[in-house]
Order: structure tokens, then sequence, then C-alpha cells
């Protein structure tokens, strides 16, 4: 690792912040509404096509995070960081079942969140408040994770100093980088990222296809690239007595690989931040197309993580595998592709870091503000306290960062995917169903929440005592599996038995706003309506 600035990385870093800093700040007046609604700043007037859906959708679910610790996976222990490749080949037929549909009674009713809809669906403020919770939970360590990719970067370049440096020079960088995306989010709502999510696009795959042919030129070839990191695999953890990893799982870690991989594609668009970037999309048949073509980024994703296995190849050493990917990048790239590398993981954060805290924001201001606190809130108020959230949440994670563990976060976000896994009956199954009992759902959603964090915090890890992993054994099977897997069918379960015991007795369902036409409806169907003027203007651009 560099003892100095990388000058010339730095510089080529730098311009590409100040220009997608300025595309932001820019972006508040592109297909500007003179509607201060939610659905103005927080969905950008729900107005993207195709294209702009594609690139936000991207920006939103591969980040810099994605970039930094998919091949930091393989790094450490081998092939089974790869299941992030099945699971988000997985999750494109099974969201083109259910996004429409959401997007259709979203679209008729003025939705703005998930929670939105599941309060409509089943007539239950608190099982909307579930589901809000839970998604504000679940995204606030995935943007103090999008900070983490700027910080390994940052620490790579040279920039800040050493541990001994003053805490606020070491992390003046990273104050820098927050400040910014702060304030254009604030200022251009879910715009601003759909704008700048066409650089970082670009800029990643720019940078993948050439090191997927420059790197393994530079070490000989792909056959040096896997004998180097099956040698590296082969050595025996003494903390274990194990090998610290393999080329290909062994059939002992099956039950883990198809478990985590499957209960991460249910997971995957649970994400308030998902939702959010597919309802800013101004018809129902532009969501039905991206379910086509995004599996393009998860061939991306593949080639990246190959870069795992360059990294062993390459020689480097690292204490935090986290830091793995960029310094290779400094070793083997010319500084000044370095710095578009590093521009790539940089805008790689911002993108979904400003999506994830609009996305937590809004579930804020609609479905704990309005719902519970001022229930009169105007359109113009509840944009307000969005904005005001959105910084807050932003606050919070750089806290977050600058004040724990890295391994926290990671812990923490790990968890968040346990948890968002818990919403899956209330918000996929009310969109096929009226049958589950709003009750039910609810007991069924706090035992799944109860019996994952438990379970994970119950996980050691060699270098933790709690919550060292997402895998424990599953109770009746006696397989290591995903917890938050195990988490659902729980959930399932209870949802299911007790929906029949309260069907029984005859317990009240709640009122349902929707009719089945909403779930097929289409920005030009005849007879749509909505209930916030707002949205007919959004959907009209």
């Amino acid at each position: 690792m560099n003892n100095g600035v990388n000058g010339v990385a730095l510089t080529v870093f730098i311009l590409f912040f100040v220009a997608v800093t300025v595309m932001g700040f820019l972006a508040a007046r592109w297909r500007r509404s003179e509607n201060d609604s939610l659905d103005e700043w927080g969905l950008g007037g729900r107005s993207f096509g195709t294209w702009i859906t594609w690139f936000l959708l991207g920006g939103d679910l591969y980040t810099a995070y994605t970039f930094v610790a998919v091949p930091a996976a393989i790094y450490a222990a081998g092939a089974s960081g790869f299941f992030a490749v099945p699971y988000t080949i997985l999750v494109y037929p099974l969201i083109f079942t259910f996004l429409p549909r959401l997007w259709s009674v979203s679209h008729k009713h003025g939705y703005v969140t998930t929670s939105d809809f599941v309060r409509g669906r089943f007539g239950s403020k608190g099982l909307s408040l579930a589901v809000a919770v839970t998604g504000i939970l679940a995204t606030m360590p995935y943007i103090a994770l999008q900070l983490v990719g700027i910080q390994a970067v940052l620490d790579v370049m040279g920039v800040g100093g050493g541990e001994g440096t003053n805490w606020f020079v070491k992390d003046l960088p990273l104050l820098i980088a927050f400040g910014v995306l702060a304030a254009y989010t604030y200022s251009s709502g879910l715009r601003a990222p759909a704008l700048i999510a066409f650089v970082k696009d670009t800029l990643i795959y720019i940078v993948i296809a050439v090191a997927i042919i420059y790197i393994p030129i530079k070490l000989g070839g792909f056959d040096d690239i896997f004998a180097s990191a099956g040698e590296k695999f082969s050595q025996i953890n003494p903390a274990t007595d194990k090998p610290v990893g393999a080329l290909a799982p062994g059939s002992t870690g099956t039950w883990t690989y198809a478990t985590l991989a499957l209960g991460s594609a249910l997971a995957l668009f649970m994400y308030p931040h998902s939702i959010t970037a597919t309802l800013s999309s101004k018809s129902r048949e532009v969501i039905r197309r991206n379910t086509t073509i995004l599996p393009l980024y998860s061939l991306m994703l593949g080639l990246l993580a190959l870069l795992g296995f360059m990294a062993i190849a390459a020689g480097v050493k690292v204490q935090n595998g986290q830091l793995a990917i960029p310094q290779l990048f400094e070793d083997m790239f010319p500084d000044w592709f370095t710095g578009v590398a590093f521009a790539a993981i940089g805008i790689g954060a911002l993108v979904p870091a400003a999506i994830m805290s609009i996305a937590a924001a809004n579930l804020f201001t609609r479905n704990i503000y309005k719902d519970f606190i001022k229930p009169d809130a105007t359109p113009a108020q509840e944009t307000k306290v969005s904005k005001l959230v959105s910084l807050l949440v932003k606050v919070g994670a750089l806290a977050f960062v600058l004040t724990m563990d890295k391994t926290v976060a990671i812990n923490f976000q790990l968890l968040g995917g346990i948890w968002i896994l818990q919403t899956f009956p209330a918000l996929v199954g009310g969109l096929f169903t009226r049958w589950f009992h709003r009750w039910a759902l609810l007991a069924g959603w706090a035992v799944g929440m109860v019996y994952g964090t438990f379970a994970a915090y119950g996980v050691a890890s060699p270098t933790q005592k709690h919550f060292g992993g997402s895998s424990k054994e599953i109770p009746g099977i006696g397989e290591i599996g995903y917890i938050g897997l195990t988490a659902f069918v729980l959930n399932v379960v209870v949802t299911v038995v007790l929906t029949f015991v309260l069907k029984a007795v005859k317990a009240p369902e709640g009122v349902d706003e929707t009719s089945p036409e909403d779930y097929t409806a289409d920005a030009g169907d005849k007879g749509v309506q909505v209930e916030l003027p707002s949205v007919g203007a959004g959907a009209g651009h």
C-alpha cells in the first residue's frame, strides 16, 4: 500500500467527483414540476422511462459495497462468495411476477412506499408501521456501508493520513463527500441519483471490461490466477484447523450456499430503495422491460467477482479484506486509470446512498409522521419533512461509520437482510391475495424478526463472539442454512396458522381500499384515478 498520496489518481477522482456533484445540483431543473410533493421530490415525478429506470435500478442495487465486498469475499474464502451471482439471476423472474402489479396499484392510489400499499390493502396502520420500521432499520447500515466503500478508496489513495493522524483530518475527505451528497439530495431528490447513475454505471462497465482483460494479461492468464488462488485456499487456518477456503464449494456447504442465494433473492426487492426506484417509472411496461434487461448487471457481477482471485494472484496483502480490490487497482493499473476505477467505486457509493436515504425518509414521512403524528399534513409539508429526515438518515449513517468498527456495520447489514425478508409475506402476499389476516401477518413478522435477530446474535466467528455470520443450523433438518430464510419459513407458518384461527373466530379483517383491476392498471388506462394531484402530473411526463 502506498505510504503517500497517489496524486494522479486523486486528481482524476476529484475531477469525476466534481462533475457528478454539478450534475446532482443541475438535476433539480431536469423535468422540473411546480408540484411540491413527495411524488416530485421522492419519486422523480413518476416520470422515468426504460433506460433511466434501468440505470437507476442498476445504480441502486449494484453499489460501491458490491464492487468492494463481492470480490473481497472471493479473496477471503473462495468460490462460496459467488452466491451473489445466482441470487441476482434468481431475482429477475421473481420480480417479473410482482413488481408490475405493485407499480399499477401504487400508481392508481398514489402510494409512495410499500407501507402505503400494506396499509391500503389490509387496513392496518400497525402492520404498515412494522413494515416501515423494518425498512428504515435495514436501510441505515446499508447506507453506512456505501460510506465504507468511499473510505476504502480514500485509504488506498493515501488521503487523510495514517492511523495516528488527527481524527478530523483523517475523516475530512469523507465528511466533504457526505456534505456534497446531502446537499444535492436535499436539493434535487431522486432526480439527482437518476442522472448521476448514467455516469456511475458507464464507469463501472468500463473498469470491469478493462480489468477482466488487462489484469489477467499482466498476471500470466487465468490458469496462473486460479493456480495461485487454489494454493492459497489449500492452506490451513490455525484458528479452525480447516482450509482457509476453496475454489469450489464442497458438499458440506451446499445448504448454506443455496439458502443464502434463495433468501437473498427474496429479500433484494423488499428493500425500500429498490421499490423507490421502481415506483419512479412512468408505466407498467417500463417495469416489465427492465426485469428482462437488468440481468446484464448479473453478467457484470460475475466478472467483478473474479477480481477476488486476481487479487490473490497479484500478491495483494491487506489486513482489511475490503481494501483488496482498491489495492489491486492501485497495484495493477496506470495511475490515471486507477483514478477512473476509484471514481467508479466512489460514485457507486453516492448513487445508492442518495436513493436509500430518500427511501428511508419517505417511509418515515408517509407511514410514521403522517399516519401517527400529523394526519392532516399537506403535500408540501410531507416533502419538507422527508428532505429533513433524509439528512438525518445520512448523518446517522456517517456517525455509524466514524464511531464503530467496520465489521459492526457489516454485521448490521447482514442483520438487515434477515429483517427485510420478513416483510415479504405482507408485501408480495398482499399483491396476489387478501386471504392473509392482518393480525396474522403482524404476528408472523414479529416471530421472524425475533428468531432471526437472536439466531444471528448467537453466531460466533474466530474474531467475533456475536453476529459472526448469517448462517446457522436449521431446526429439524440439521443442515447449516441462511438464518433469514429459516426465519422467513417460520414467519409464513405462523401467518398461515393464525389466519385460519382468526378467520374461524371471525376477527375483524380491516378494509381493503384496492380492487382487482388496480393491479393491472397502466398510466394510460381510462378511469385510473389517484389520491394526490401530483401523481397525475408526474405520470404524464
